[in-house]
């Protein structure tokens, strides 16, 4: 009986949960945005045949590229598992030092293997005409936000196997929270980090233009700086980062190189700056408190019968289960991202006001980073972070037609 009453209390706990998980992912899934009609939109008539199959070559390309990556890490983790945990017990160095050890190593090889990779990636842009062929510059822009990412990944590594060893299977409860506070710590140290070398907007009307647009977002005071990207990329791109005092809009370089018209920088800035107002970031380690504690456990449970992660030989494994996990997540990832772009999208129409400008910079990406208006399905679901072309044209359509005079 009261096997059975232990039974049912853990039941009803995960019952409860499972609830608390769901209403929190809803809250964090929420947005402003209204559903979109796609069946107006014609890619055919929404841009030139020639630029249509660009779009699809060179996106045909990074997906190729894309799952040869994946592969190569996947195969080079199962690798590791099988073979390295015979070199752990010859470390000396103590099963936390031990298992810091073994993190380098699976983070070294992983960035090794998936180099050729980014840098096939690199040439095939330029192979398109989208940037330069210069890896040492690409690198160079590379080298901050990496060594942060190790910085980090090492210290989760230590926690796992720290708290493995005190808590034993209880290590992932106190161990969920430090990850998430590594995940902040990380988000709020990358707005000034990915500053370093970024330079104020010159431009006295552009200027102007951020903080019209900033009030009108009211998130005003928000730095708004241009990043160098132009030695190794013609695209155009500008993206948030930080919160709270760290918090930056970053512009690359080539947004103002004159293909871009004024009032489409507007719309690019207005973007940004809905991210900011929205506090997307802010979300994101939501998110991360929400999935900490899934990953955590399902490492757990995976390497449960081989002593867990209080043998650092078992650091490959839980790398390994890692990027399964991930991997599996990323459409889920993908699309709340893509709800999140949709949501700056609209911001930046109801502050600019302007959907003309808005449809004349989604048209753009086809030319100035080749994006595909319609991808595969696949390529949708575990590739796409953005709404695609065709439904960020509908969107302003949408903003267009519920504000007509």
């Amino acid at each position: 009986m009261r096997m059975g009453l232990e039974i049912v209390a853990r039941a009803g706990t995960v019952v409860v949960a499972a609830a608390v998980w769901l209403l929190c992912a809803w809250l964090l899934a929420r947005t402003t945005v209204p559903s979109v009609d796609l069946s107006g939109v014609d890619v055919h008539t929404l841009l030139p045949a020639r630029e249509l199959a660009r779009a699809h070559r060179y996106t045909r390309g990074t997906e190729l590229l894309w799952v040869g990556g994946e592969l190569a890490q996947l195969a080079a983790l199962t690798l590791l598992a099988w073979r390295l945990p015979r070199a752990a017990r010859g470390i000396g160095l103590g099963r936390l030092g031990s298992g810091v050890i073994m993190g380098m190593v699976v983070l070294s090889t992983l960035w090794a293997v998936s180099l050729p990779f980014s840098v096939a990636g690199l040439w095939w842009q330029h192979h398109w005409g989208l940037g330069p062929f210069d890896v040492g510059s690409w690198l160079a822009a590379q080298w901050g936000s990496l060594g942060a990412l190790a910085i980090s990944a090492l210290a989760t590594i230590a926690v796992g196997v720290g708290f493995s060893i005190r808590f034993r299977e209880r290590w992932w409860i106190p161990a969920s929270a430090v990850f998430v506070a590594i995940a902040a710590l990380f988000a709020l140290t990358s707005g000034w980090l990915a500053t370093a070398g970024a330079t104020p907007v010159r431009d006295p009307q552009l200027r102007r233009d951020v903080a019209r647009i900033e009030a009108l977002e009211h998130v005003g005071g928000t730095p708004v700086e241009v990043q160098k990207v132009s030695s190794f990329t013609n695209q155009v791109n500008a993206y948030t980062v930080g919160f709270g005092p760290s918090t930056h809009v970053l512009l690359w370089d080539t947004l103002l190189d004159g293909r871009l018209t004024r009032r489409e920088l507007d719309v690019v800035v207005a973007h940004e700056l809905g991210h900011v107002r929205s506090r997307h970031i802010l979300k994101s380690i939501g998110w991360s408190a929400l999935v900490s504690p899934l990953a955590a456990v399902l490492v757990m449970l995976a390497l449960r019968r081989r002593g867990g992660l209080r043998n650092p030989a078992n650091v490959p494994a839980a790398a390994l289960v890692l990027a399964v996990l991930s991997l599996a997540a990323t459409p889920l990832e993908n699309l709340v991202s893509r709800r999140y772009e949709a949501e700056a999208d609209w911001r930046a129409l109801n502050a600019t006001r302007d959907p003309a400008a808005a449809k004349a910079l989604f048209k753009s990406f086809a030319r100035t980073s080749l994006d595909d208006p319609s991808p595969p399905l696949w390529d949708y679901v575990m590739l796409e972070n953005h709404p695609t072309l065709a439904q960020r044209f509908a969107l302003a359509e949408r903003w267009r037609t519920r504000n007509a005079p």
